[in-house]
């Protein structure tokens, strides 16, 4: 059985249920807006927002859930969507999971717009039930992932980021969400408990060893081979650069950021990028980061008692760290 549809046994009913309830939270009168969400449901990712949400939320209350906990995962649903679809118009992307992205077939202006109507719709399934705790916790989640977006695009130009800067972007830009799906859970069916905290502390440090993860892949994956260089044609800085530019001497320091300030678009100067970031020990740098990142996780789960639903979110956190894409 793929390790997907394993983490999913246990809530395998809730996550039929959720598409369903998923489908009726998109759906407006008009025409153009349903063909769009239309096209983005039949294109859905593996769900692990939702499914973070209903793992949490059942073992932190011996297998409960309630509408509360489907109107959450919904809420996740809607933002996230709202930003992937925002985050391709300011990336310029025309393909999204394999497919053309919302902007490439509707063009920039319908997909800001589709992307507003995600949000508010997101916003507003919270207010018309009174959940004023799911709201917040989601109203910070999106603040953050702003900020950390911006924060990123500050430092991109100045290449001043140090490790701790580093760590603040990814906990914005991507363990935020992560957080709020696991607080979200928690919040659902415990609202006001210590288990909101936790869970959202739990989800925060998945969030971090997930987006660690991502930036390692930049520098080329076991199954595929080849590296990218992606983000250093992007001028991000990400982790296994920021450790071996701390850790290089005066002159093998101005040739990192001279390559990244004015050769990241030439393929011969990123690849000596790559291979010198991979001979002084940037990614086993990074890759023991990420794992005392997935320690901590693996700990805070260790406080509950064993069941389908703590396996079933420690396999997650193991498959974050173990994925080949």
């Amino acid at each position: 059985m793929k390790i997907v549809e394993q983490i999913k046994q246990p809530i395998a009913y809730e996550m039929e249920l959720f598409e369903q309830k998923f489908q009726l939270s998109m759906s407006s009168k008009v025409a153009l807006l349903n063909r769009i969400t239309h096209y983005i449901v039949n294109r859905k990712g593996k769900q692990m927002r939702p499914m973070f949400v209903f793992l949490v939320s059942k073992m932190v209350s011996n297998g409960e859930v309630s509408e509360r906990t489907y109107r959450g995962a919904s809420v996740i649903e809607l933002i996230h969507t709202a930003t992937l679809v925002h985050d391709d118009v300011v990336d310029e992307s025309n393909r999204r999971r394999g497919f053309f992205s919302i902007n490439a077939l509707w063009k920039n202006k319908i997909a800001v717009l589709v992307g507003d109507y995600l949000l508010s719709k997101g916003l507003l399934l919270s207010i018309d039930n009174n959940d004023f705790d799911l709201l917040k916790i989601i109203s910070i989640a999106v603040r953050e992932m702003s900020e950390g977006e911006l924060l990123q695009i500050e430092k991109a130009r100045k290449l001043d980021i140090t490790e701790d800067v580093y760590y603040e972007i990814i906990r914005q830009k991507t363990a935020t969400l992560i957080a709020a799906c696991c607080s979200l859970g928690a919040a659902s069916v415990k609202p006001d408990s210590n288990h909101v905290e936790t869970m959202r502390k739990f989800g925060e440090l998945i969030g971090m060893a997930f987006q660690i993860k991502d930036d390692l892949f930049d520098y080329g994956k076991e199954q595929i081979g080849k590296p990218t260089g992606i983000d250093i044609k992007e001028q991000k800085m990400t982790l296994p650069l920021i450790y071996v530019l701390n850790q290089a001497n005066k002159k093998d320091k101005k040739w990192l950021i001279n390559s990244i300030k004015n050769h990241n678009k030439d393929q011969k100067r990123v690849k000596e990028v790559i291979a010198f970031v991979k001979e002084n020990g940037g990614l086993d740098y990074a890759v023991s980061k990420m794992k005392a990142f997935q320690e901590e996780a693996l700990q805070i789960l260790q406080k509950y008692p064993e069941s389908q639903y703590r396996n079933s979110l420690e396999l997650m956190v193991n498959y974050v760290i173990d994925r080949k894409k």
